[in-house]
């Protein structure tokens, strides 16, 4: 029996798609899970998704779909965490290519859905942005869920929209998501986190590594992205609800906009007149910032008198927790860097690793 997710956003929804799976589903049956190769410029430095003629080695599924094994590579100076997500989870992962607008991805949905024949299609997104209008001020990054929603609406296969973590995103707040969420149908556990624990001690999301820390226990603030937006971590943090798809679709009027677009840029075109922009825009924006801008060393005794600073900043603006990527991001340090600083802090300060996130302490 094989069940198929669509990871809504790409990155850590992948992730947070096998948690769910082994929550609702149990080890009878194996998921196919189709994902973006869509990172942060932490580990991909082009900005944009990428798509198939960006990896080695990947494995037909129909005509337009490819499959991202253990041994596939991306094509330098692309970066991916596709791979390496192969090698540790027991799913499928399939490559969704944005490249040819929602008509590409409904015809990736529609080949999978016949060769497949899936026992459940669930469309998955953590955070809830998937129920943006479009013309909120804290909207980040509505293009990736506009193209898949606008996408499952238009195959012929029953599809369930299911939203994790409400508000995890740091782009809808809870309190406007809550009006609109229907069904609770999972509370995450921590139980239900072991299965993914391993992936969480590397990939740099951070959505998903709030929905686990929630589902953990985490309770406070938390400071992300490069901005440091504070995102609360709450009781409805490790909750997943269905959402009815017309509702959504209804809701959000980038993805109708963008039902008949056959090209990325097309797409694009759609999200900078009704939103305001385009986060792929932010991205060569910022990837240009980037390369102006060299990135601190990391020597560990400059590194932890930095964070000291940081730490007691981020208290001062009430703070409890932050992630890692923005520990990066705040301290200068390049994507390169983020490994060998997550292994510093954790052997210096162990007590404030409460995993994946890092706990910021109440006092100096």
């Amino acid at each position: 029996m094989t069940r198929l997710i669509v990871a809504a956003g790409g990155g850590g929804d992948a992730v947070a798609a096998a948690m769910l799976h082994a929550a609702l589903y149990g080890d009878e049956d194996r998921a196919v899970i189709l994902t973006y190769a869509w990172d942060r410029l932490l580990i991909d430095p082009l900005p944009g998704p990428r798509g198939a003629d960006s990896f080695t080695g990947l494995e037909p599924v129909t005509q337009s779909v490819w499959s991202v094994p253990a041994e596939a590579q991306p094509i330098a100076p692309a970066g991916s965490t596709l791979p390496r997500l192969a090698t540790e989870l027991p799913h499928t992962l399939a490559l969704l290519d944005p490249r040819h607008g929602a008509e590409g991805i409904t015809r990736q949905l529609e080949e999978l859905v016949s060769h497949l024949a899936p026992a459940s299609i669930d469309l998955l997104d953590v955070g809830g942005d998937i129920l943006a209008q479009g013309d909120e001020p804290t909207l980040k990054s509505p293009l990736a869920d506009a193209l898949t929603l606008a996408a499952c609406c238009q195959v012929n296969a029953p599809i369930r929209l299911l939203v994790a973590g409400p508000g995890l995103d740091g782009e809808i707040p809870a309190d406007d998501l809550r009006p609109l969420l229907g069904t609770l149908v999972h509370t995450f556990t921590a139980e239900d986190v072991e299965t993914i624990g391993s992936i969480l001690e590397w990939h740099p999301s951070e959505a998903t590594a709030m929905l686990a820390a929630t589902a953990r226990g985490a309770r406070g603030i938390c400071e992300v992205r490069d901005a440091g937006l504070p995102v609360p971590l709450t009781d409805e943090g490790p909750t997943v609800h269905e959402v009815d798809l017309d509702d959504a679709i209804s809701r959000n009027s980038l993805a109708r906009a963008i039902m008949t677009t056959a090209a990325l840029d097309e797409a694009e075109a759609y999200s900078r007149e009704i939103c305001g922009f385009s986060e792929i825009d932010y991205e060569r924006n910022k990837a240009a910032w980037l390369t102006e801008r060299p990135p601190t060393k990391l020597d560990p005794d400059d590194t932890l008198s930095r964070l000291d600073q940081f730490q007691s900043e981020a208290r001062a603006r009430g703070a409890t927790h932050t992630t890692f990527r923005h520990i990066t991001e705040a301290l200068n340090l390049s994507g390169s860097h983020r490994d060998a600083l997550r292994q510093l802090l954790i052997s210096s300060c162990p007590k404030q690793y409460a995993a994946p996130l890092w706990r910021i302490p109440t006092d100096d």
